[in-house]
Parts: structure tokens; sequence; C-alpha cells
């Protein structure tokens, strides 16, 4: 029967014209002409192997004929056979089946996946204060080139976000802040080809930038100001204009609002002859936002940087965008005291000249904005507000935003920086304060310097530095650091200089402590320079900046201190000290922080479920780390900051005792078993 199927078959394949090659057909029709010597360009000529004879119609040709494939008769014959028609269907309906298993794996496992953390949480933010920074073209002034020259400092640092403060192009009459081109770089920093190549050169690097967005006020030397002062166009109604009595070089203001730096807020101009309003100094006239036209403009600048590469904003005095249109005098905070002498901003509540109603509208529309530039993947843009309503937590709380409308991501925590006295018992108000009247699900953030408060060891004394950094890096949420921070630097101890903070950055030993080849810098240098600096500090184990480093790697390479749980253990006025952990890890940590005094505390006794030992992980004094210590002796001297490493399973945050004193910002816990980080637990 086999034999019979087999020539039927051999039939079948002569009448097509084909021969028989192992299952496949060979198409004897080919023309004489494909053989031929002119032809070989269409089809090279091979020698044929193992082809029968009868399959070539020119014996002089060795050309290997191509076959035609497997003919829909031979597909159905072996495809009817049970061995691969079961085989299909097994494989069939297994796709079917794992289908929708696959389907529902996935949403399980990105409903129960916690948020992931987005740039401007995974790192430290470094604040560039870019004309103290490195100036390259030796006129004693830091510059765009600059800051591309020392990135390589900033990624030793273990950092991914640069923050540049001010480099619009302005008068300087206020360091930068009155601007008067929005979208045009200060010669003294560069150009703007400078900052572009300096935005890719972070990216580059792998790094994100943000910088200064300062939109309540310019400068009176801004086109806008000229042409309203002038009463031109659309132009007539951007800033605050009130008509006010002006009498042999006397004004008599329209109230008795005062300016942040002092005096009246009213400024007579001889131009228009009127009064314009200024929150700061006289020659930064504020902004009209209740004129659409202005918040459009604003809207176009963001847009501007943005397009330039900018990953965010520090939105800055945004409190004082709006004020009340009554115009009537503020209350005074001494009733008693006469009204002409008023002089101080101290010596009134500003009702009406800040946090006006409508102001958090505004700064909603700005977040907008941002978020149309959000869409890429991977480039979400942040946006910080500067607010600083040291008097009233709440107000500060409210730039979070709700829970169904964004603002900020968040405004930044001055608290610590406007501490006035420093102990055990100030840290942990501080902290708290800020942890307890933070909005559920939003994200901390901490500073101890910026560019107009004296820096933090001239402000609470050098034993105190490397001990301020560990609470920096090691509380939850994103730290920022000013610059020279990382080393130690003081304020320069001269006369003459109004923000000796400001000082140029110290990174060698050289001349103007490397920061300018010239012969001056715009600032004194400060005289410590040859011991704190960079070069130096890299070469010392113990140093600030390696300390620094260090803690920077345990925040980034620790799950506990980079998103877990934060529980106050014990303060007093010497020590605050405060846990890390998170669920499903065994790790946990402990920081002891020593603000005030040598102390000695027993943290066994405080939690009982404390091991009797723990190893010192990270200590200011490098000669301690990797120590065995006993929990109920932990010693700490003046200055002293350690963090303490022990393994358990039990976690303080789930122990009635510290109920309510612990915090977590992006609830996560950790599954040992598949590596992977979940929510519900």
């Amino acid at each position: 029967m086999a034999e019979e199927e087999s020539k039927s078959f051999s039939v079948e394949l002569s009448e097509k014209g084909g021969i028989e090659n192992k299952g496949f057909v060979q198409n004897e029709a080919l023309n004489e002409k494909e053989c031929n010597a002119s032809s070989q360009e269409e089809i090279p000529e091979t020698c044929a192997v193992g082809i029968n004879s009868a399959a070539v119609q020119n014996q002089d040709c060795e050309v290997l004929k191509p076959f035609a494939g497997m003919p829909k008769e031979v597909l159905l014959k072996f495809s009817g056979q049970a061995r691969y028609r079961v085989t299909r269907e097994i494989l069939f309906w297994l796709i079917i089946a794992s289908t929708p298993v696959l389907v529902g794996a996935t949403i399980a496992i990105v409903a129960v996946s916690p948020k992931c953390l987005g740039w401007w949480q995974a790192s430290p933010i470094y604040q560039i204060y870019p004309r103290s920074f490195k100036d390259t073209n030796k006129d004693g002034n830091g510059d765009l080139k600059g800051i591309q020259e020392k990135l390589d400092h900033i990624m030793y640092l273990n950092i991914k976000t640069i923050w540049i403060t001010s480099v619009y192009k302005s008068p300087l009459k206020d360091f930068g802040y009155g601007v008067e081109d929005f979208r045009d770089v200060d010669p003294m920093f560069g150009t703007m080809r400078d900052f572009e190549n300096l935005i890719a050169a972070i990216h580059d690097k792998g790094l994100k930038v943000i910088m200064d967005l300062i939109p309540n006020h310019t400068s009176d030397k801004h086109s806008w100001f000229q042409l309203s002062r002038n009463r031109t166009g659309k132009y007539v109604d951007y800033y605050i204009w009130h008509d006010c009595a002006h009498t042999d070089g006397t004004i008599t203001p329209p109230n008795n609002w005062v300016s942040v730096y002092g005096n009246s807020s009213w400024q007579y101009d001889e131009v228009r002859k009127q009064c314009y309003f200024h929150q700061f100094g006289k020659e930064q006239p504020d902004l009209n936002f209740r004129n659409s036209a202005v918040q459009e403009e604003i809207h176009d600048i963001i847009k501007f940087w943005l397009g330039k590469g900018i990953d965010g904003f520090s939105i800055n005095a945004v409190k004082f965008l709006l004020e009340a249109t009554h115009l009537r005098n503020e209350p005074q905070v001494n009733k008693s005291q006469n009204p002409e002498s008023i002089s101080a901003y101290s010596e009134l509540y500003h009702d009406y000249t800040t946090t006006q109603v409508g102001m958090h509208d505004i700064v909603r529309s700005f977040r907008h904005t941002l978020d149309k530039f959000s869409i890429e993947p991977g480039r979400y843009r942040f946006m910080g507000t500067e607010a600083n309503n040291q008097e009233n937590i709440e107000a500060t709380m409210m730039y979070y935003g709700t829970s169904f409308i964004q603002e900020s991501d968040f405004p930044f925590n001055f608290y610590l920086i406007n501490m006035e006295n420093l102990s055990g018992n100030s840290i942990f108000e501080t902290v708290s304060l800020w942890m307890k009247n933070m909005p559920k699900g939003k994200w901390p953030n901490w500073a101890v310097g910026d560019p107009s408060t004296a820096r933090i060891t001239s402000r609470i004394g050098k034993e105190y530095t490397n001990v301020i950094n560990m609470l920096l890096l090691t509380l939850p949420g994103t730290p920022t650091t000013y610059y020279g921070e990382e080393i130690g630097m003081e304020n320069i101890a001269t006369e003459n200089v109004t923000f000796p903070e400001k000082s140029p950055m110290q990174w060698n030993g050289n001349l103007h402590a490397g920061f300018s080849e010239g012969n001056i810098s715009w600032l004194p240098v400060n005289l410590d320079y040859q011991n704190v600096n960079v070069e130096v500090q890299k070469t010392q184990p113990n140093s600030t900046l390696n300390l620094y480093r260090e803690l920077n790697l345990l925040r980034n390479n620790e799950l506990p201190i980079h998103r877990g749980w934060m529980c106050y253990i014990w303060n007093d006025s010497n020590v605050f000290v405060y846990l890390r952990e998170l669920d499903g890890l065994d790790t946990v940590f402990i920081m002891v922080l020593n603000f005030g005094q040598e102390s000695i505390i027993d943290l066994k006794a405080v939690v009982s479920e404390l091991p009797s030992e723990a190893t010192i992980r990270l200590s200011t004094n490098f000669n301690n780390t990797g120590k065995v210590v006993n929990t109920k002796t932990i010693k700490t001297e003046k200055g002293e900051g350690i963090v303490l490493e022990y393994k358990t399973r039990k976690t303080v945050h789930t122990m009635e005792a510290f109920q309510g004193k612990c915090f977590v910002a992006e609830k996560a816990c950790y599954s040992s078993a598949l590596n992977i980080l979940y929510m519900h637990c």
C-alpha cells in the first residue's frame, strides 16, 4: 500500500514538472538562458552537489537549481498525523490559558508595587551659588563654565541633582534676584551657549538640574517696567501703581505697608508721577499678578527654560505674589507703638501682603505648565516653592497642594536653618514639627544652609558640623546641601562683607583656594582654606568630605534609610535618637546624634526588643566604625554621631509604645523571596 502511495505521489510531481528531493520539489522548468554565462549576474554559478542529474536541463551547467518549497500536499500529509495535530492543539490551548494568567499577574504586580521614587526624591540636591563656585576666565567671578568644570566633584559626592541659583541678566542689586531679562544669562556668568553646554554636560553625566525662578518682581531696569512707567500699551498695569502725595521731596505712601528690607513698600516714580509697590528693594518693583497678561508672561518664561532642558524650578517668594486690593493698613504687632515710627518688617502683621486668596491658584497654574513638559518618560519636571512661613507651619504645608490637586512637589524646608538653639530636644521638635504636619503621602525635605544664612559651621560650631550632616542625610526625604557644607566651610571673618556665607568655594591650597587663577576674587577666600578644602580632605579618611560621601552612599544603598519608616526613640538636651526600618527587611539602623555634651543612654531600656549588641556602621569618628557596642550603654561625645546597625524581625513601628512616633512618606515592604518592594503589607 505504501509503495502505491509513493508511486502515485511521484507521478503527481512528474506531471507538475518537478522532481522529488527528500520531500521538497525542485522545478525543472528553467530556461536555458538561466544557465548561460551571460546570465551569471542573476544566478551565481556554483557546483551542483548531491542533485539528481535528471533535475538538470543542461548537463554542462552545474548551477544548483532553487527549491520551490514544500507543496500543500506534503504539508497536509504530515499535518494530519496525530503526533503533530495533538502537539499543535496542546500548545494552542496552553497559550490561550496562560494569557489571562500573565495579564492578571502583571496587573497584580502593578497594583501592589509602591510608586517608584522620582529623581528629585532619590538624591540629595546640591545648591550652587554660581558667582562663588569656580571662575574660569580669571575675572574673580564664578561662571557657568566653572560649574561644568567641577561636575566630577558632584559625582564624587554621589549627588544626582544640582540647584543653580539665579543666573538671569541683572543689575545685581540683590545678588541677581532683581531680574532685568528673564530670557538671558548675565554676562558675568557667560553666554546662553555656555548655559546650553552646561545643561548638556549635566545630562550626559546622568544628573538633573533645577534653577531659580523669581516671578514676584523684576528689576526696575527691565523693559516691562520702563514701558509701564511710560504708560505704554498693555504694560500700563504690569506693575502695582497707585497715587501718592509727593510734596517738597516728601512722599506720603498710600498705606503703612513695609518692605522686607525695611521702610515703606512704596516708591515714587518721577516719570509716571505715581508710587509703585515693592516687597523687597526699591529697585525690585512687584509685578501685578492680578493682570492675566503678567501671568501669561511668566508661563512663557517657564516654557522657555524648560525648552532649554531645565529639569525643574525652585520658585522664589511665592507668598508675595498677590496683595490685597483694598490697600488697608496692616495691623501693628505692638499696638501702642507710634504708627509714624514703624519701619521694620517685623513690626507689622502682614495680613494683606502675603498669602492672599488666589495665590495658590497661580502656583498651581505653574505646576500645570510644568506637567505639560513631564509627559515624556523619565523627564518629570520638578517644582519646589520657597515660602518660608516660619511662623505658620500650616501655611507652609498648603504648598504641597491637596490629595486631588498637586501644587509643588515640596515647599523647601528651612526650619532647621532658622532654629535658634541647638540641642537634642530642639532638633527633635523641629523635625517632628514638619513630619506631623506634612499631608499624608507627601515627601519631606531638609536643608541646613542657603545663600542668605550663616553657614552651619559658623552658626552652630565646628564640632557639630559632621553630626548635622549625618542628620541631614539619614532623615527621610530629600536633603539639600549648600555648596561647601560637605567640607565644613565657614563664613569669612572680614569686615564690610554683607554676605560672608557666599565666600568662594575652597578647592585646594593654591591662591584663592583654587577658585580662580586670576589676581582677584569678588569676595575674599576664608583664611582657613589651606586646611579646609576639597583636595586635602579627599586624602583624609576622617574628613568631613569623606564622611559626607559615606553617608550618602549609605543613604543610596540601604532601603530602610532610603525609603523606610522613621521612629523617634529618644531625645533630651544632649541627644536625638531615631530609627530607620523597612517591613520585610531584618536590617535596622539607629541614629544616635549628640547636639550637646557627652552622653550615655540605655537604648535597651527604651526599646526592650533591641538586641543586646549592635554594630557601628558609621561614625563621625571613623575609628569607631565597625565596633560592636552594648545597647545598654551607648556613649557619645560632644558633637558625635553614630549609625548603629542590627538584625531583627520585630519592627518598632508596629509596637504599641511607638504609635504616633513613627512616620513613613512612601510606604513599601520588601519581599526577600521575590527581591521586590510591594505596597500592601
